[in-house]
């Protein structure tokens, strides 16, 4: 998944997709320890992707923090 991808979607979206890639890791990470998992690089991806929601949640939280204090 592209940043650019994550960007576009709302808030609510990024909230149900970080619960999900949540399970997705603890699903593929159990498979692994079962020895039933061929591609290890899934848990990797899906890790690098659930960082890429995180991020962009608090950019943009922080961006909104940031323009609610700003006074004229």
């Amino acid at each position: 998944m592209k940043p650019s991808e994550v960007r576009e979607k709302s808030s609510e979206e990024l909230t149900k997709l970080s619960h999900e890639l949540e399970g997705e890791i603890f699903r593929l990470r159990f498979r692994k320890g079962a020895g039933n998992l061929k591609q290890t690089t899934n848990i990797r991806n899906a890790k690098h992707d659930l960082a890429r929601v995180k991020t962009v949640v608090r950019e943009t939280a922080r961006s909104k923090k940031i323009g609610s204090n700003v006074s004229l």
